[in-house]
């Protein structure tokens, strides 16, 4: 076991996953969360995701609360029109064999990873305002209730709108977080729904995205392909840069006449799947701008989305939380790291993991602007092709990355610093 003591700010999957890890490896860890209880998000897995979880040994445990979805390998069609809506197939994201995804509700991800954890270690309703390092180099967590939390490593996981990255950046009016002047509509339709409208495409098997203008439609059949997850996208260029959103109105219940609004020049399709809308929640999309410099300050490390918050448009934030996780606990368990030179190992992270990192968070952002760049006319053939072009390579750089490789630079960079003393 570890001589020091972890705190995580946070009970998401990011916060979870670290929780799990370290405290398998005997070390000591108390995960505060703002919620009364653990929030359920549905997500999807990429194929990066599920090496890291595999490679934390925790792949296993959550596949198996996949409510029968298991990992395969599922190509992505990308749809645009040419003639008259959304119509015409244009592209297909084909995963080589070895490229497994997984798409999976997010309960079922937290369900599985608070069974391993003991109920005691997890406390909800424990709000992070700050976090002070004063003449003592022990962080100390300070809550909205009044109450503190002195510990030797804090693990900031607390999402998009993290306090704990005040403790890294100093920024204090937006936390860090911009506005994209883009908002998501995020539903669930029975899969019986889908088939009484009798659209074209078949949305049963694999991942689709349906490609616009300042517009774009992805789908994910989820829970053994009983439920489709739809997020539904619209961007407004028209609004300021400097509009900021108010933090309780980043997630607002929406109708579905407000949707169809937005989408009344879409094909039959997307007419049809957007009919079957009851109830739906508008999420105002927001991303860490710009990049952070560092994740890390002194005994204090972000993780996840309070690190690099990114747009959903690759899906690939749940995926960069994770190996984040894997590398930050892999350092922190390593036989080498005690109480007295751990921030090595929080540097080494640091190092390893905010280039790969930012990296992720800038192309999401580019994915966004290709989604919806369809041209203006349909026989402008050369942008045509450039999109198509686009499409193809989307996830080459987030997908195809050597996690083994990745992992052995950080273990090689560790030992360069601790013989440097």
């Amino acid at each position: 076991s570890k001589a020091f003591h972890v705190a995580i700010v946070g009970g998401g999957l990011c916060g979870l996953l670290c929780a799990v890890y370290l405290a398998r490896s005997g070390i000591k860890v108390d995960v505060f969360e703002s919620a009364a209880h653990l929030l359920n998000v549905p997500t999807a897995s990429g194929t990066n995701a599920l090496r890291a979880l595999d490679e934390m040994g925790l792949k296993d445990a959550i596949v198996s609360h996949a409510d029968g979805s298991s990992p395969s390998v599922k190509p992505v069609h990308l749809r645009i029109r040419k003639e008259g809506y959304i119509n015409s197939f244009t592209a297909l994201y084909q995963l080589r064999a070895e490229d497994e995804t997984l798409g999976i509700h997010r309960a079922a991800c937290l369900e599985a990873l608070a069974e391993l954890l003991d109920p005691a270690a997890i406390h909800f309703n424990k709000r992070c305002t700050y976090i002070s390092q004063g003449n003592s180099s022990r962080p100390v967590i300070h809550f909205k209730d009044g109450t503190s939390f002195e510990t030797d490593v804090v693990i900031g996981a607390d999402g998009i709108k993290s306090a704990v990255r005040q403790a890294i950046s100093g920024e204090t009016a937006r936390l860090g977080a911009k506005f994209t002047k883009t908002v998501a509509y995020r539903a669930l339709f029975q899969f019986d729904d889908i088939r009484r409208v009798s659209m074209q495409t078949d949305l049963s098997c694999d991942p689709h995205c349906f490609v616009g203008m300042d517009k774009h439609i992805i789908t994910i059949p989820i829970r053994g392909s009983k439920i489709l997850n739809v997020v539904i996208f619209y961007t407004d260029h028209s609004l300021p840069d400097s509009m900021e959103i108010p933090p309780n109105e980043w997630v607002t219940p929406a109708s579905r006449n407000e949707v169809l609004a937005k989408f009344s020049d879409c094909g039959p399709d997307v007419q049809k799947l957007l009919s079957l809308i009851e109830t739906c929640n508008k999420w105002c999309i927001h991303a860490v701008d710009p990049p952070l410099d560092s994740f890390v300050k002194g005994r204090v490390a972000l993780a996840g989305d309070s690190a690099h918050g990114m747009c959903p448009h690759l899906g690939s934030g749940f995926g960069q939380g994770i190996e984040d996780a894997l590398i930050l606990c892999r350092l922190l368990t390593h036989s080498a790291i005690d109480l007295f030179n751990v921030q090595k190992a929080l540097l080494v992270y640091d190092r390893i993991c905010r280039p790969r990192a930012n990296m992720v968070l800038t192309r999401s952002a580019w994915a966004g602007e290709v989604y919806e760049s369809l041209p203006h006319k349909a026989d402008d053939n050369a942008k045509f092709e450039a999109l198509r072009n686009s499409l193809a390579v989307l996830w080459e750089p987030v997908w195809r990355h050597d996690l083994q490789k990745h992992l052995a630079i950080a273990m090689d960079m560790l030992g360069t610093l601790d013989s440097a003393g």
